[in-house]
C-alpha cells in the first residue's frame, strides 16, 4: 500500500469519526457535503454543518489534490520543490460553537509528496472566548499524551511552535491557548512520522468533546455573545491574513466555499475596544492569551 493510500484512508475514517461525535452532541443541524473537485485534479469531501444548537458552525474538509505545480504556501521550506508536480492528502476541522463558554477548535493534518520526497504538516488548537484553567489543563494534557510514545521533547516542541505559529504578529497577541503544531515533518522513516500524525489525530476528540460537554448547557446572555463576535474577528483576521492553510487552498485553486468554511458564520469589529479593567473578558487577555505551561497547573 502506498503511502498516500495509507493517509488517505486514515484522514477519511477520521472525518467520518468526527463528524458523527459532532452530530450526536447536534440536535438540530445536519452535515450537508459539497461538490467534489473533477477527476483529473483529485477528490474532495466538504462537510459543513450551520445553524445548529450547539454548533453554530462546524466544517470538516477532506482533500487528495493532485496538481502540476507545488503551491508556494506549500514549499515555504522547500524551495528546490516550489512549482514541482505533487500529490497531497489533508483533513481539516473547524468548530464555531454558538455558546460563548464553548471554544472554538481547529484541527489540520495534511501530507505532501513531490520529486519522492514527502512531508506531514499540521496539528490542533483551542481557542476560548472565556477561559478555564481546568480546560485549559484537560486540553493541554491530552495534546502531551498524544505526544508522549514519541519522545519527552515531542509535545513542548510542537506546543512552542503552535505558540508561535498562531500569534497575530499585526495584533501582537495570540489566537487562543495554543495546542499541537508541526509544518514540513519528516522525521526518520514513513511510518515513523505518519504513527505520530495518527496519534494527534486520534487524540483530537478525547481533547475537545468534554469541554463541549462540560460547556455547552452554560447561560449566557448579550454581553457574552457580543464578547464572542468580536473575538471570532481575531480569528478571521488570522485566516485570512497569516494562515498557510487558506493560502495553499486559494493558491491551489480550490473550490473558494470549501476553503472559507473555516470562518464563522458571524464575527465582529469594533474600534478602539478595551475589556472592563477585572472583568472575564480582561482575564482572556491578561491570563490565557500568553503562553503558559498549563500541564504545570494540573495538581492546583
Amino acid at each position: 500500500m502506498s503511502d498516500v493510500l495509507q493517509v488517505l484512508i486514515y484522514l477519511q475514517a477520521l472525518q467520518d469519526q468526527i463528524c458523527q461525535a459532532l452530530k450526536a452532541r447536534e440536535p438540530l443541524g445536519q452535515f450537508k457535503e459539497g461538490p467534489s473537485f473533477d477527476a483529473k485534479r483529485g477528490t474532495s469531501s466538504t462537510r459543513v454543518l450551520d445553524g445548529g444548537a450547539v454548533f453554530e458552525r462546524a466544517a470538516a474538509n477532506f482533500t487528495h489534490s493532485k496538481g502540476a505545480a507545488l503551491p508556494p504556501a506549500a514549499s515555504v521550506r522547500h524551495p528546490a520543490l516550489a512549482g514541482q508536480p505533487f500529490e497531497a492528502v489533508s483533513l481539516s476541522v473547524i468548530v464555531h460553537p454558538r455558546n460563548p463558554y464553548v471554544p472554538t477548535t481547529h484541527l489540520n493534518l495534511r501530507f505532501f509528496i513531490a520529486k519522492e520526497r514527502w512531508w506531514f504538516g499540521g496539528g490542533m488548537d483551542l481557542t476560548p472566548y472565556y477561559g478555564f484553567k481546568e480546560d485549559a489543563v484537560h486540553w493541554h494534557r491530552t495534546a502531551r499524551d498524544a505526544c508522549a510514545s514519541f519522545g519527552t521533547d515531542v509535545y513542548p516542541r510542537f506546543k512552542k511552535w503552535c505558540d508561535e505559529y498562531f500569534f497575530l504578529k499585526h495584533r501582537g497577541e495570540a489566537r487562543g491557548i495554543g495546542g499541537l503544531f508541526f509544518d514540513d515533518l519528516a522525521e526518520g522513516e514513513f511510518s515513523d512520522t505518519f504513527a505520530l500524525v495518527r496519534s494527534v489525530g486520534d487524540h483530537f476528540l478525547p481533547a475537545y468533546l468534554p469541554i463541549v460537554d462540560r460547556r455547552k448547557g452554560r447561560s449566557f446572555g448579550e454581553r457574552e455573545r457580543d464578547f464572542q463576535l468580536y473575538r471570532r474577528g481575531r480569528y478571521v483576521e488570522f485566516n485570512l491574513l497569516q494562515d498557510r492553510g487558506t493560502l495553499y487552498g486559494l493558491q491551489s485553486g480550490r473550490r473558494v466555499e470549501s476553503v472559507l468554511a473555516s470562518l464563522p458564520p458571524y464575527a465582529k469589529w469594533a474600534y478602539d475596544w478595551c475589556p472592563d479593567e477585572g472583568s472575564p473578558e480582561a482575564e482572556l487577555y491578561e491570563i490565557y492569551l500568553k503562553p503558559t505551561d498549563w500541564l504545570a497547573l494540573e495538581s492546583d
